[in-house]
């Protein structure tokens, strides 16, 4: 092929490109046409691959022809993709115009814990009688958590099974660690360990507050155990009165309203005997079974009675540890779980829901 020939072909190509492009609608089609007539293996790639059968005379005349065409073909090519662009954003911003009479949009919004929710009416209940509401450390020692409440050295209670430890178990060896650690104070109260029950809160503020005392403790709490019905942390409420002349009795009342108040007046109540290091005598307290009204059925065993929480008469040595003097003063204390309130307020027959953080379970509280 002579350089005429070639010249020829590249005056056609333009000519085809520039009819070709006052076609192109769309920047799709601009993408085709650039691959066509620019691309690696497009029509003028041909055309300049055919240089090298050319003279050295002839090479520069051909190859400054063929830029030329390629300059003006780029050229048109970029205003033409400048006008399809601003036609395309306008194209899309007509579509998305906003409709002002249209109602806004709903965006998600959060909810209260189930457990929230229970844990603050259990204070609402007893803020209303009297109670003040007192909050104590997660880790605690040995001495806060059972010595001072009348555990024995050998309640199972204390075994590694029930409590998670922080540290060495033993007495010896936890007083020797802790003292590298955390200093004197750890030599006097033992080993430290999660709190299994909110009670050491009880016993921090009988040492720091004289009688008469109204207390509540909130808080989570922690052991080795989980199932549907038990999870290793969870939550409790307990509560102490402290005072002159109290009695088994104002214990009953002060409970029955209680229960009465956030289960329903209709409510019934029943004390049975039971045992606590910390409190002598001791009971168990069951309501009539939420689910049935009393009457019996799979979740109360079908004897109408659930178990709702434990109490009784602050025992004397506690209050001897303590300082305060059992033959002028009384109490009693009770303690129950969050979860078990709100599982029966409720119907949820699986602790573990309460943890899962699944919307489609709490958005129903």
């Amino acid at each position: 092929m002579n350089k005429e020939e070639l010249l020829a072909k590249i005056e056609s190509l333009r000519t085809e490109a520039n009819g070709a492009l006052a076609a192109l609608d769309s920047l799709v089609s601009l993408q085709e046409f650039k691959v066509r007539f620019l691309g690696k293996k497009g029509l003028l790639t041909d055309i300049l691959k055919s240089l090298s059968l050319l003279g050295p005379e002839e090479r520069p005349i051909v190859g400054e022809a063929a830029n030329r065409a390629k300059t003006e073909i780029e050229s048109r090519l970029e205003s033409l993709r400048k006008n399809l662009d601003q036609k395309e954003r306008s194209r899309l911003q007509s579509q998305k115009q906003v409709d002002v009479s249209l109602p806004g949009l709903k965006l998600p919004r959060g909810f209260r814990h189930p457990l929230s929710l229970v844990e603050k009416e259990i204070e609402s209940i007893f803020v209303n009688m009297g109670f003040s509401v007192f909050e104590g450390p997660d880790i605690e020692s040995d001495y806060y958590n059972f010595e001072a409440l009348n555990f024995p050295a050998d309640h199972p209670a204390r075994e590694m099974q029930d409590t998670f430890y922080i540290g060495p178990r033993t007495m010896d060896q936890g007083q020797r660690t802790q003292e590298k650690v955390h200093g004197p104070w750890s030599m006097v109260h033992g080993p430290l360990l999660l709190r299994t029950h909110t009670s050491p809160v009880q016993i921090r503020t009988m040492e720091k507050q004289k009688p008469p005392i109204y207390m509540i403790c909130p808080g989570a709490v922690y052991r080795h155990d989980d199932d549907v019905t038990h999870s290793p942390m969870f939550h409790q409420v307990e509560g102490l009165m402290v005072d002159r002349h109290l009695t088994f009795g104002d214990l009953k009342g002060v409970l029955t309203l209680f229960c009465q108040t956030i289960f329903g007046k209709k409510l019934k109540t029943r004390f049975r005997p039971s045992f606590f290091p910390f409190v002598e005598p001791g009971a168990e307290v069951d309501i009539s079974c939420v689910l049935c009204a009393g009457k019996g059925c799979r979740v109360c065993g079908g004897d109408g009675w659930l178990e709702i929480l434990g109490a009784g008469m602050v025992h004397p040595a506690v209050l001897e540890q303590v300082k305060i003097d059992p033959k002028k003063f009384t109490g009693f204390a009770f303690g129950m779980g969050v979860e078990r309130i709100a599982m029966l307020k409720y119907g949820i027959d699986d602790i573990r829901l309460f943890y899962q953080s699944d919307m489609r379970f709490l958005e129903q509280f």
